[in-house]
């Protein structure tokens, strides 16, 4: 098939658009950098123009902006309006189907039951990402509902892998820098999927014919403390970890840090994702189910977090991010 990715330079459409190739298709895509080499023209989705004059059988709408730091106005631009543009081209385009990247945090961050499945409501909760991701979701249903395309969302859980930025680099960054925490002494539920198993979920979702109009929560199957977790990028900095406290105080020290950085320039640093909602996020205490795409897709997490650190290790050992 002809597929088009939106966000193609992201760490999950790279690892997809690789996938994609090695089975076959054809794969071109928009991000705000063109790559001509990958078939990736320059665009902002938040913004109708020529990136939108697609050819595709396939959608992934992978770009968003993925931050705790960023106010509604920026997050709502891209996340929602993004994804409106994003199903105008695909509709035009012909496209049988519009695979929509949502989040886990559509439950929102707050009073979700454990082992939540699909069915249950999305909650709105003031934060930015959560809040435009909900409305991201009703955008691309009602185009579903109205016959303009298939649509299928995903819910990924907390992607790490070879690449992630908010699971594996930024932590890393935090970590060597003495300036990571963990609120609820740790004990926060964390709920990791290897990229590989993303992938493989996503692709199952866009080519079943049973996936369309559904909504599917994608994690590796269980959850971890977040004190375990993270303990792993602990071990590859020979560092021992992590700084563990109780959820107030690690609001507190946040909210501080967020004070501090409002003094200085820093857009874009791993610092300013450190935040209150950053300390709330930790600090969850449900779990995701994945039954429903073990039943429809045949998904089948088979990276288990032992084996997914130990490739994540390896992959940054070779890109001198860690000791050897």
């Amino acid at each position: 098939m002809r597929v088009f990715l939106t966000g193609a330079n992201g760490f999950i459409a790279r690892a997809l658009s690789a996938r994609l190739r090695a089975d076959g298709h054809t794969v071109s895509g928009v991000d705000l950098r063109a790559d001509p080499g990958s078939g990736i023209v320059a665009g902002d989705v938040s913004t109708p123009g020529p990136w939108q004059d697609i050819t595709a059988d396939l959608v992934f709408h992978t770009a968003a902006v993925v931050s705790n730091g960023v106010g509604l106005a920026g997050q709502w631009r891209v996340n929602v309006g993004g994804t409106r543009n994003a199903l105008d081209a695909a509709v035009r385009s012909g496209a049988t189907r519009f695979v929509h990247f949502s989040s886990i945090r559509a439950f929102s961050d707050l009073g979700f039951p454990d082992g939540v499945t699909e069915d249950h409501p999305v909650r709105p909760d003031g934060n930015p990402y959560v809040d435009t991701k909900i409305a991201s979701e009703q955008v691309a249903l009602q185009a579903h509902a109205a016959g303009r395309i298939a649509v299928t969302i995903v819910r990924p859980g907390d992607v790490y892998g070879p690449g992630s930025r908010p699971w594996t680099l930024m932590p890393l960054e935090l970590i060597r820098r003495n300036q990571f925490l963990l609120p609820a002494w740790g004990r926060g539920i964390f709920s990791p999927v290897y990229i590989d198993d993303l992938v493989d979920g996503v692709v199952r979702a866009a080519l079943s014919p049973d996936a369309a109009g559904q909504i599917f929560t994608l994690t590796g199957g269980t959850g971890v403390t977040c004190r375990d977790f993270f303990a792993h990028y602990y071990r590859m900095l020979g560092k021992r970890g992590p700084v563990c406290v109780p959820t107030p105080a690690a609001v507190a020290v946040a909210v501080a840090a967020g004070r501090a950085l409002s003094l200085v320039s820093a857009a874009g640093s791993s610092a300013a994702e450190f935040n209150a909602v950053s300390m709330r996020y930790f600090a969850r205490t449900g779990t995701y189910a994945i039954g429903k795409a073990r039943r429809v897709l045949g998904y089948d997490p088979a990276v288990d977090l032992t084996e997914g650190m130990a490739r994540t290790g390896r992959w940054l050992r070779a890109e001198g991010l860690i000791p050897s």
